[in-house]
């Protein structure tokens, strides 16, 4: 995945704040001109908005599939982190100067042909992958910089079943897991 030079993590950043501060204000998701962008941030790639308050998860909502252009993307899962995200109530006025913002932009995954937990445990990247498991209907995924929560391996893969809803020592045959590596943006405030 190519690197995004400082003016473009700029303009991304930009995105996503403006996003946000326009829900803050009118209680809705601006709309967003792609014509604006360098072609750059118009390829189709995925991304996850990460808000914390203080070490605390505050939102994070993402795409695991590059359905749209990046700047869409961001534009969207950033209103979507501060105002949607199901387990938090929505951003408010008085939070939002002391919320910090990251943006993660995602690889393709990559189908990881394991056997089992020892299998996956001894093919993991700690602090470089992020992992998607799936199972029929059932979908988790652990950015990369969850390992910075969970740094061994096999605590970072049972807590992503259990995110799953998964027993923590699952394991079938269907199971399926990839991988991916993000570039990581970190918002200056």
């Amino acid at each position: 995945m190519s690197d995004f030079a400082h003016d473009q993590r700029k303009a991304l950043l930009a995105i996503a704040r403006a996003s946000i501060d326009h829900g803050l204000r009118h209680a809705s998701c601006p709309g967003l001109d792609l014509a604006e962008f360098p072609d750059e941030l118009r390829l189709h790639l995925a991304c996850f908005v990460t808000l914390k308050s203080g070490q605390a998860l505050r939102g994070c909502i993402g795409s695991l599939e590059a359905v749209r252009p990046l700047a869409m993307d961001i534009h969207e899962n950033a209103y979507a982190a501060a105002f949607r995200d199901p387990r938090f109530p929505p951003l408010t006025y008085r939070e939002w100067p002391e919320v910090h913002m990251s943006l993660s932009i995602l690889s393709p995954p990559v189908a990881m042909p394991v056997v089992d937990t020892a299998d996956l445990l001894t093919a993991l990247r700690p602090g470089i992958d992020g992992v998607i498991l799936e199972y029929r209907q059932r979908r988790a995924t652990f950015l990369p910089a969850v390992w910075q929560m969970l740094p061994d391996p096999h605590a970072f893969v049972r807590q992503l079943k259990l995110k799953a809803g998964l027993p923590a020592e699952f394991w079938a045959e269907e199971l399926r897991i990839y991988r991916y590596t993000t570039t990581q943006i970190e918002a200056d405030r």
